[in-house]
């Protein structure tokens, strides 16, 4: 016998040794994988009941469960729906307010507030710890910072943590963007009726009486406070008996000074001014980011309404009083705070 032959004998009789695989190993890998995606959907669920986010983890769990068939139009709608409810309630209240909604923005405003602007705030034992109070502020900034930092100051730093409703200028409730996460926010569209309607019901409210035009003032006119139109926040408050709660910020002028405007711009947007600031337009969308200056908001005593009666909205003479009397408070209050700040950057 060759040695060739021999070689060949030896390979067929390893052949012969080696066992055969098995036809249904393919089917046993495949209930194995099955069985671990199985089990990673149960450890979501668990953690599901645990977690504040339920709609995100039972998301991942069917996705889990899905395996490879993802490329499916109602796992994907599924998906997406537990995505959305893990940022938004179910229901809403009568203006759209979204606690959950509310509650992921925190974070952000939380960090602003103590981090990047290290607001102070004195005088919040001013307002009433329970009952309708109508926050009367200055407004600037071009954006509607400082309304959110006067709403986060009650919520954090007032004992009762009360909520309060910011009335929003039509230029912020009426933008496409902006308007539905502001109402989901909890602010409501600034007029009498929605005004008088939360602080019948004991509500808190929070009004920036310059509208406009403060929040769009040059910064050559920073810290002086603007025309308080024609007292309608005094007439909401007359009605209802809600003590007028004068509150003044400082620190905001200073996060978008606006050196220009570019109204031609804006008004096609539908917005009542284009501001140019050192940073916007040049920058981009990095201009929009608000310099890190240092902020104070204030409490004065209330001034209460409830003695007048609701009949004394009708009377002009009294509206015009008590609305010089808050734009003179704010004005005392703010021209104190900037006489004892030092520093813009760190108060």
């Amino acid at each position: 016998m060759t040695r060739a032959e021999v070689v060949s004998l030896n390979a067929g009789r390893a052949r012969r040794r080696r066992p055969a695989r098995s036809a249904d190993s393919g089917t046993d890998e495949l209930r194995r994988l099955r069985s671990q995606l199985g089990e990673a959907r149960e450890a979501l669920v668990r953690a599901e009941r645990q977690s504040r986010r339920p709609g995100l983890l039972a998301g991942l769990a069917r996705l889990a469960e899905s395996g490879i068939s993802l490329a499916n139009w109602e796992t994907l709608a599924r998906l997406q729906k537990s995505l959305y409810f893990a940022f938004h309630s179910e229901r809403v209240d009568e203006f759209g307010y979204d606690p959950r909604f509310a509650a992921s923005l925190e974070p952000l405003l939380e960090f602003l507030y103590a981090v990047w602007w290290r607001v102070e705030t004195v005088g919040i034992e001013h307002v009433p710890a329970s009952g309708a109070g109508l926050v009367v502020a200055n407004h600037s900034g071009v954006l509607p910072w400082d309304g959110l930092m006067v709403k986060l100051a009650i919520k954090h730093q007032h004992p009762a943590r009360r909520h309060c409703r910011l009335l929003a200028l039509d230029m912020f409730a009426l933008l496409p963007f902006l308007a539905p996460m502001l109402a989901r926010h909890g602010e409501i569209r600034a007029n009498p009726e929605n005004a008088e309607r939360v602080l019948r019901e004991g509500g808190l409210v929070g009004v920036f009486p310059e509208g406009v035009k403060g929040v769009g003032k040059y910064y050559r006119e920073r810290y002086k406070l603007a025309r308080f139109g024609r007292g309608g926040f005094v007439r909401v408050a007359l009605r209802t008996g809600a003590p007028l709660i004068p509150c003044a910020v400082v620190g905001a002028e200073e996060i978008h000074p606006v050196l220009a405007k570019a109204d031609w711009i804006g008004r096609p947007l539908g917005l009542p001014y284009f501001p140019i600031t050192p940073t916007f337009p040049a920058l981009g969308p990095l201009g929009v980011i608000p310099l890190p200056t240092k902020w104070s908001i204030d409490f004065s005593d209330p001034v209460p309404t409830e003695a007048y009666g609701p009949e004394a909205a009708e009377d002009p003479i009294l509206v015009n009083r008590l609305t010089e009397q808050v734009r003179t408070t704010l004005q005392q209050m703010i021209d104190g705070r900037l006489a004892r700040r030092r520093s813009v950057w760190f108060g």
